[in-house]
């Protein structure tokens, strides 16, 4: 496993990052155990989830999650692992009914921290990661709950998520006026399909040097040969119908360039993503252990230039970076 450094950190993380939203709503405890198991022994160290995945925990909260977070605590309180991973997770999310239950104000930072502590069995959150901005609470206030977070021990690195660029960038040099290390990452939906952030984001992150973590870069199983699954009489997913049919003819060009390549569909858009030096680790998100090892196969694919052009003319981006990209 080559290990890849998280941004301008010194932390090494795997190039693939084992996403676990599934976990305790689709993907049962045992089957979940065993994903860690075989991630872990493949060499994949970068763990990450989120307070809000798993599931409700109470049938009278419309949020409220956290079961997630317990699995891979459970998982840990075996012992001989917690050493061994790099543990992210988010806030951001409702937590509760409560006014002060969710988003990113002090208040709410800290309790949702000890809460995420508790439920992962840990003492440190290796990556804190905010998972959507927040643009009614000031930066001074964030990160005046995050150094505190940190000069604890209680969280070592801070990232964002779903962030636009202008905010990565102010976030980011906030933080660092107020002698920190500032914003390690920043996790943002990008693949082969969805590339608005290559305007702003990934510039931006370039410039400060933030990693880049993709989440769903399979863009929700549309470049995991959806299509050859279809012929095959396997269900997409309910939502992905109107998708498919949208971009049908590329989808076809896309599966049928992955046969010439000799290369499954999805190892070819993680290995799209992993070509871009900005790019850390696509965020895989595994139901089960099928999956964990079909993904693995993108590790060892290495896409050519000619390979990179075609697929730039299947799946075009925005022109490029902003302000090129649209301006003279």
């Amino acid at each position: 496993m080559d290990y890849r450094t998280l941004g301008r950190t010194g932390l090494k993380v795997s190039p693939l990052c084992l996403g676990t939203m599934n976990f305790g709503e689709v993907t049962d405890e045992a089957t979940s155990f065993a994903i860690m198991d075989e991630a872990l022994d493949a060499g994949i160290n970068y763990f990450d989830t989120a307070d809000v995945y798993g599931g409700p925990q109470k049938p009278d909260m419309e949020k409220g999650y956290g079961v997630s977070e317990e699995i891979i605590g459970r998982w840990l309180e075996q012992g001989g692992r917690r050493e061994r991973i790099v543990v992210a997770t988010k806030i951001y999310q409702p937590m509760d009914l409560g006014p002060n239950g969710r988003g990113l104000s002090a208040y709410h930072i800290r309790q949702a921290c000890e809460d995420s502590l508790r439920r992962l069995k840990t003492d440190h959150i290796d990556l804190y990661q905010m998972h959507h901005s927040a643009p009614d609470v000031p930066w001074d206030e964030i990160w005046q709950a995050m150094d505190l977070l940190v000069a604890q021990g209680k969280v070592l690195y801070v990232g964002s998520s779903n962030h636009a660029g202008w905010q990565i960038a102010t976030g980011h040099l906030a933080g660092q006026a107020r002698g920190g290390l500032g914003l390690a990452s920043e996790q943002s939906l990008y693949n082969l399909m969805e590339r608005t952030v290559e305007l702003e984001v990934v510039p931006a992150c370039r410039a400060h040097g933030l990693g880049i973590v993709p989440w769903s870069p399979l863009n929700r199983g549309l470049l995991g040969g959806v299509l050859r699954k279809e012929s095959e009489g396997r269900r997409s997913r309910p939502d992905a119908k109107a998708k498919i049919d949208r971009f049908r003819p590329q989808l076809e060009a896309y599966e049928a360039f992955c046969d010439e390549l000799g290369a499954a569909p999805a190892d070819v858009a993680l290995a799209w993503l992993l070509a871009n030096t900005v790019v850390t680790a696509p965020l895989m998100g595994p139901r089960t252990l099928e999956q964990l090892r079909g993904a693995l196969g993108a590790l060892s694919l290495d896409l050519s230039p000619a390979a990179m052009k075609r697929l730039d003319e299947i799946w075009p981006g925005p022109g490029g970076e902003a302000p090129m990209a649209y301006a003279w």
